[in-house]
């Protein structure tokens, strides 16, 4: 059975290339363009994995990770942080707040896919 990934990504751009990208590799995808619906979306599918973005409208990736982790459905999910957040400090508040990668943005595909394997159970 496919693993099934959850890519959150405002840019129509982004998400569809990380979505085809999945795709291309045998993944289940379900894309989400805002960060209102990822909660509730996350507990109705339970991926094996979520694309975070962190600069999302009307909510910080970095509340829906540390959101993620105080729900006991949702903790043991890894999240992949995609963001152009770059600066000094930014990967470690990031991973403090519970992501298990971190990739800044532009992301090449070898690195991505590679990220993406190395979080998803086996």
């Amino acid at each position: 059975m496919a693993k099934r990934i959850m890519v959150v990504e405002d840019n129509d751009l982004n998400r569809k290339l990380f979505c085809d990208v999945l795709k291309a590799n045998g993944f289940e995808v379900e894309p989400i363009a805002d960060g209102e619906s990822v909660l509730e979306t996350a507990r109705s599918i339970t991926p094996d994995l979520i694309i975070m973005d962190i600069q999302l409208p009307g909510i910080s990736g970095v509340d829906l990770i540390e959101a993620a982790q105080k729900d006991m459905l949702l903790a043991q999910i890894p999240v992949l942080a995609v963001t152009a957040f770059a600066a000094k400090g930014d990967e470690e508040r990031i991973r403090a707040a519970g992501a298990s990668g971190y990739l800044s943005k532009p992301v090449s595909i070898m690195p991505f896919m590679n990220a993406v394997k190395a979080l998803l159970p086996a």
